[in-house]
């Protein structure tokens, strides 16, 4: 269904020059099976040296950053400087990876606070002067912008930082600035590109420049992928944060719903949207967990955490995560690439030497029933989400609910939709209240599928600590004119219908590319599930810099080797 355009004063139309104002700153396999090796920790150094000169702060981790703060060798202020000419080098320039919307203006003034702070009183804990970037849904009430992505809310302004920032900030981080995505967390358009805003333009991968780095967290994941920050903040609904954490190389902690407050952040789903970590290394995901953490009064959902979250993730890691260990597999989501397909052989074999007990194959079943009924859920939950979020933000004169939204599109087609349109927006806005039956019956099939007759039965059923799948295939290219061209079921749905927690890490290259491997299980096994990705961290290490290649080389193994 095509909207028909609307007449719309042009008054409200964003002209070329206003938008400008507001613009941004701007097979040949690599897994080999590594050896079983006594346990030590891997800091996340690069093991493979890159073409591209090399950054002083490099692969740096969040306990190596304060080791030499601790020292007095850096300063927050000199770590924020070095990833601001990191960022200005990769970044910014037209021909670069254009993961950042805009730098936080206070940023080196926060960065020179936090530094006295450091003198006068001591560190406040490990992210104390540690530089984060944030997705661009996710709320501050300073003077950088939260818009999605969407031209529609840069002249509004949220009235309180989003939970996750109000952490953030308790915890000593230096906002550093807020990362591109897929516009409205890709939940806009039946043929999107991931990493495309209007805002901010295509959000290119850090391994190879003409590849995607998957949405919707795309700026979070290639930011940090590229160093050109410690950490990020990605969110997800179904694949947001895996997705782009697996097509960069990177570490991603989707949580289970709940466990971090949704308030402040602009939504698609009370059902399954949740805020998680973005980093290089395992340790370094779970240090910024720790800081997320809480209840909040303003997500109810975070009361079902009381007694289940844990006040320090970091004492779940474990190298030798894997003994006794039951790992199902779910070999439903393999089939599709050859590649992908040897890769998570070899990783299986790993977790047995390590000593895991595998139960292959395990079946999560009804994916397209499922899948249905969630696409059925998410246009109702999104119109009545939304509708709410955007009467509490302040100054907003003309976008203040879904309809609104969408004549803004509309009015400002030239800017908003140049290679896409807006039929998700279109059809949630057909939809009724929550009280309606058709969602409420969507609703209890996708609790039912992806708990009762998913995870859960499959854990109970087979005694299993967590079950594994490929996180996804390696970037396909960036192709705006088709849009999207995925080759497999992801996934990611049942942890995320069912709001259980998932985490994705490297587990090799195909061309250069990476892979990711995803841990996921019931609700509140974190614990579990980061013991046992931190357990094959160590063991593999497959984490590599990428080296910004113009297009993939056919002609190169490129492998990693496992000492």
């Amino acid at each position: 269904m095509k909207y028909p355009r609307k007449t719309v004063s042009k008054e409200r139309a964003i002209n070329r020059r206003d938008f400008l104002r507001y613009s941004a700153v701007g097979s040949s396999l690599s897994f080999s099976e590594a050896r079983v090796r006594e346990p030590h920790l891997w800091t996340g150094t690069n093991r493979l040296q890159s073409s591209r000169p090399t950054f002083e702060l490099e692969e740096a981790t969040i306990a190596q950053l304060q080791e030499r703060l601790t020292s007095g060798e850096l300063t927050a202020r000199s770590i924020t400087e070095l990833y601001l000419a990191r960022i200005n080098e990769l970044d910014k320039n037209p021909s670069g990876l254009h993961s950042i919307l805009e730098i936080n203006p206070d940023v080196l003034e926060i960065a020179d606070s936090l530094d006295r702070e450091r003198q006068q009183k001591g560190s406040r804990g490990p992210l104390h002067g540690i530089p984060v970037l944030l997705k661009d849904n996710i709320d501050t009430a300073d003077r950088m912008k939260t818009s999605a992505g969407s031209l529609a809310l840069l002249d509004s302004t949220p009235p309180r930082d989003s939970f996750v920032a109000h952490q953030l900030r308790k915890a000593g981080a230096v906002l550093l600035g807020k990362t591109n995505l897929s516009e409205w967390a890709n939940f806009r358009s039946t043929r999107s590109s991931s990493g495309w805003s209007a805002r901010g333009g295509q959000c290119r991968n850090p391994y190879v420049i003409d590849r995607n780095p998957c949405g919707s967290s795309s700026g979070s994941g290639v930011s940090v992928s590229a160093n050109l920050s410690a950490v990020a903040i990605g969110t997800e609904t179904d694949g947001s944060i895996v997705c782009p954490s697996s097509a960069n190389g990177i570490v991603g902690i989707k949580p289970t719903v709940g466990l971090i407050s949704r308030a402040g952040i602009i939504p698609i789903s009370h059902s399954q949207d949740t805020a998680g970590p973005m980093a290089r290394t395992v340790t370094d995901a779970v240090t910024v967990l720790d800081a997320l953490v809480g209840i909040d009064s303003r997500d109810s959902t975070t009361n079902k955490s009381r007694g289940r979250s844990h006040l320090n993730y970091k004492n779940c890691l474990d190298v030798y995560g894997f003994n006794d260990a039951r790992i199902g597999v779910a070999r439903n989501f393999l089939g599709f690439s050859h590649g992908v397909n040897r890769l998570m052989e070899a990783a299986i074999t790993q977790m047995q030497r390590l000593g895991a007990t595998i139960i292959d194959p395990i079946n999560l079943s009804n994916m397209a029933q499922m899948a249905e009924a969630e696409r059925e859920v998410l246009l109702y939950e999104f119109k009545t989400d939304l509708n709410i979020y955007l009467k509490q933000r302040s100054l907003v004169q003309s976008v203040t609910s879904l309809q609104k939204l969408i004549e803004f599109n509309e009015t400002n087609r030239d800017l908003e939709m140049p290679y896409f349109e807006q039929e998700i927006f279109v059809e949630s806005a057909t939809k009724g209240p929550l009280s309606n039956k058709d969602y409420q019956s969507a609703l209890s099939l996708c609790t039912r599928l992806s708990r009762a007759e998913g995870i859960d039965r499959a854990v109970t059923t087979h005694k299993l600590d967590a079950i594994v799948a490929p996180t996804g295939g390696p970037a396909w290219t960036t192709d705006l004119i088709n849009g999207e061209r995925f080759y497999t079921e992801s996934s990611s749905r049942p942890a995320a219908v069912a709001g259980y927690p998932n985490i994705t890490l490297p587990m090799g290259n195909i061309f250069g590319l990476p892979v990711g491997i995803s841990f996921f299980g019931q609700a509140w096994s974190e614990p579990t599930l980061i013991k046992l990705a931190f357990a094959f961290e160590q063991a593999t290490r497959f984490r590599q810099t990428p080296n910004l290649l113009a297009t993939a080389n056919l002609d190169s193994a490129n492998e990693v080797v496992s000492e």
